[in-house]
């Protein structure tokens, strides 16, 4: 199996710290529709969109815009980054990513999680005391919902269903379902339980500490009675690729920084981070995927050896990267990255 390259973004609205601008929603949303048209086409493999509901963001209705993009691309995967399954109706939205595959031929993907933006819970009317609860039950649901059709099924949180027809129903036989995880070894031997790929985010700290989890993951796994070999993970980080790793660094920390001031969680406020640390998350052992051509590929090399994954999706340019730096990061990334790490790292990856 080939080892997989792409990128995602949360879709921040952030004020720009070199000129002071403020990009509007519609300009957000057509830069990422040209992001993900450059990516298809320097032939990246993977390319997903968060989904958010406050105003500083750009993307709530993430399969929406994923379906533009379909129109605009033709080989690229489309995939939510992610999915707040805790909040929304399984029915619905595996009808959204199944109409989503219908009209990209074949490349939706789901990637599920409990939520670390918390926004939707009290927007839908959700109790953030039943977090885990929810999540729970509608992860069920919506598997279940893949496997079979009519379903009949019955829980806590919505109405009770009943050889009920959800239509339509994906090009694809199984449409992916991704489980995303923060960090909590208890999600993460879920996603080993159960069986289904897991989208690691790694945003902070020493990569070595995150080592732990991708154990547990395939434990996890192996105890429930399922081939650890034919597991899926992907890496999730933030990160930029410029022709030098200065040039990389200079371009992305401003926005970075701001970013995480403007944009960072529900906390009442966001924090900065003093470029000294950001460069050191950016180097070797950081969770950071930032630098130079070689730099990304040595980064990724090194992820491997610790975490044997078969996918990278890096959050490219967090924070607003003008766009026609962002477009040339793609082109780096599908022309001079992705080509060495395919040849160095598909080989050693087993089919699922």
């Amino acid at each position: 199996m080939a080892f997989e390259l792409g990128i995602y973004s949360f879709g921040e609205i952030t004020t720009d710290p070199v000129t002071g601008k403020l990009p509007t929603a519609r300009q957000r949303i057509r830069d990422y529709i040209e992001q993900a048209e450059v990516a298809d086409q320097v032939g990246l493999d993977v390319f997903a969109l968060g989904e958010h509901h406050r105003s500083d963001f750009a993307v709530s209705a993430t399969s929406v815009v994923l379906s533009a993009i379909a129109e605009r691309t033709r080989d690229i995967r489309l995939s939510s980054a992610v999915t707040v399954l805790s909040s929304e109706d399984p029915v619905r939205v595996f009808q959204q990513y199944a109409t989503l595959d219908l009209i990209s031929g074949g490349r939706a993907e789901i990637i599920a999680g409990r939520g670390s933006y918390l926004e939707s819970f009290p927007l839908f009317g959700y109790d953030l005391a039943e977090y885990d609860a929810l999540f729970a039950e509608k992860l069920d649901l919506l598997l279940a919902i893949r496997e079979r059709n009519p379903i009949t099924w019955s829980g806590s949180y919505r109405p009770a269903l009943h050889e009920a027809d959800i239509a339509p129903r994906p090009l694809q036989q199984r449409l992916p379902v991704w489980l995303a995880v923060g960090g909590a070894p208890a999600s993460v031997a879920r996603a080993g339980r159960l069986e289904l790929p897991l989208a690691l985010a790694i945003i902070g700290g020493a990569l070595p500490r995150f080592v732990p989890l991708s154990r547990l993951y395939r434990q996890a796994a192996q105890e429930a009675g399922h081939d650890p070999a034919g597991l899926r993970l992907s890496i999730n980080s933030p990160g930029f690729v410029a022709s030098t790793s200065q040039a990389a660094r200079d371009l992305s920390y401003p926005y970075f920084d701001r970013g995480m001031l403007e944009n960072f969680h529900e906390r009442g406020h966001g924090f900065h981070t003093p470029r000294p640390a950001y460069d050191r998350q950016s180097a070797r052992e950081g969770a950071l995927v930032v630098g130079s051509p070689q730099e990304i590929i040595d980064k990724v090399m090194y992820q491997h050896e610790l975490f044997g994954h078969g996918r990278l999706l890096i959050q490219l340019g967090f924070g607003g990267v003008p766009q026609r730096e962002t477009l040339r990061a793609i082109e780096l990334l599908g022309t001079e990255v992705a080509p060495v790490v395919r040849k160095e790292l598909s080989p050693r990856i087993p089919p699922p």
